[in-house]
């Protein structure tokens, strides 16, 4: 029942593309890469509207702000190079999708957030929360499995679970908790929704890998 908690891969399905650095993929594979992306950036759109506490990332991102001086903009975006960085060691390999995981959710997030409810009260909040990270997840799992090249943050999380032959799981909320908690110890602040994502955003991320691997007649492992 619990089956998509012991997912360990990112399923390889007849449309996903034979490697990352592949920037003339097959229709199928693009189009499905930008459905995942946009699904993904429709999730983050009603985390912000939920009002209930930013992702753990933007946690982190406030607390070196406050340690270093800097603004929260060029924060995220030294904390986006350290990430890339981390590709290194983990062999981690770009590709179209790490290039448009940056441009389509950021302009999906900005087209939808208008048109998207926004919440006031703290019970739709977190509704709304457990909903955009569960379309969060089911836009993982479409995107990943296209095999285009993940984004900066979800290369680290495939890295690392290559690494330690852990559950997809158990490697994302435990990023997203060691983050969540830097960020905090540093200034940053989390609120109830920070929370619901860092402990659910794994979760999610492996029901989305095993959903779409099975309708694609693949068995995540």
């Amino acid at each position: 029942m619990l089956d998509f908690l012991r997912v360990k891969s990112v399923p390889t399905a007849s449309w996903s593309s034979p490697a990352p650095l592949n920037f003339f993929p097959a229709p199928p594979t693009f189009i499905l890469l930008c459905f995942g992306l946009m699904l993904f950036g429709v999730g983050e759109a009603l985390l912000i509207n939920a009002g209930v506490g930013v992702s753990p990332w933007t946690v982190f991102s406030q607390g070196v702000a406050n340690t270093s001086g800097l603004g929260i903009g060029m924060s995220t975006f030294f904390i986006g190079i350290g990430v890339l960085l981390l590709w290194i060691p983990l062999r981690q390999t770009p590709g179209l999708g790490t290039l448009l995981n940056i441009i389509i959710i950021a302009a999906v997030m900005e087209l939808s957030l208008p048109y998207l409810p926004k919440m006031t009260g703290i019970v739709m909040g977190i509704v709304q929360t457990l909903i955009g990270v569960l379309v969060v997840g089911l836009g993982s799992g479409v995107y990943l499995i296209a095999n285009l090249g993940p984004g900066p943050r979800d290369g680290v999380m495939t890295g690392l679970q290559r690494v330690t032959g852990l559950p997809v799981a158990l490697v994302r909320m435990s990023i997203e908790l060691t983050v969540v908690g830097i960020g905090w110890s540093l200034g940053g602040v989390a609120g109830l929704g920070t929370l619901i994502f860092a402990v659910f955003i794994g979760p999610s991320v492996s029901i989305g890998l095993y959903l779409v691997g099975k309708l694609s007649g693949q068995s995540a492992q």
